[in-house]
């Protein structure tokens, strides 16, 4: 615990047999109560590793759901164990868990309810690797969502975020796209609530084992990351009534 607050750790995993060891070594058990792995019908050994490393928690879905439908399955059962504050960290180790009791702390002395780790504060995208045309999409999405929603994050895309139970409770995380837009479907919502979100620089690794979406895939999440800001901007002058909010 921190400040009395109860840390849940969820790990939302595919494949991540190769890095999972690694992320859950460097979890800072001083503080985090709780790890949650949401294994989400991996075709690798991922639950059989969350087993031997001892973690209680294991969730596995039969059927693929997608890595918004894993992270539901993760929310709701750190809500479930009773989670005062929610790490959500990809077991892919591209983000450092090290960083885990810096952005609680800021949650837990009530300073914001929202931390991101971001790649893009300081320049730890390009120096783990981060393939340039990603970089630059990154930027460009960011740009246009800070416009459309009307907020100044150094990036929307991150893996790498820390919530207090209330906001999770606050929003309907559980109406969001199942697929990768879901991250930026939350973000819309924690906006819409009136919640703030801090940001703290991460360093990132990119290596062959770290999950990464290809440019089709990154191409059609782009689209739909520019429909949700458009719809949030929407919902905002009252012109529609997005169905999330």
């Amino acid at each position: 615990m921190l400040n009395d607050k109860k840390i849940v750790v969820v790990l939302p995993a595919y494949n991540a047999a190769l890095t999972l060891e690694k992320t859950y070594r460097e979890i800072p058990f001083d503080i985090v109560d709780d790890v949650v792995l949401v294994d989400d019908a991996s075709k690798d050994d991922t639950i059989e590793v969350g087993r031997k490393l001892g973690i209680k928690h294991l969730i596995r879905h039969d059927n693929n759901k997608g890595y918004g439908g894993n992270q539901k399955s993760c929310y709701n059962k750190a809500l479930e164990l009773g989670a005062d504050i929610v790490v959500m960290l990809h077991p892919d180790y591209q983000y450092t868990p090290k960083l885990i009791k810096a952005m609680c702390s800021i949650i837990a002395n009530d300073v914001y309810p929202v931390v991101f780790g971001s790649r893009i504060l300081g320049k730890g995208a390009l120096k783990g690797g981060m393939p340039m045309y990603k970089y630059i999409f990154n930027r460009m999405l960011t740009f246009a969502q800070n416009v459309l929603i009307g907020q100044k994050l150094s990036e929307y895309h991150t893996g790498y975020r820390t919530f207090s139970a209330e906001v999770l409770r606050n929003i309907n995380y559980m109406a969001d796209n199942d697929d990768f837009v879901f991250d930026n479907e939350m973000v819309s919502q924690i906006f819409m609530k009136g919640y703030d979100i801090a940001e703290v620089t991460c360093p990132t690794k990119y290596f062959d084992e770290a999950s990464s979406i290809n440019f089709k895939r990154s191409a059609i999440y782009g689209l739909g990351v520019l429909r949700v800001s458009l719809q949030h901007r929407l919902h905002m002058w009252g012109i529609i009534k997005g169905k999330i909010y």
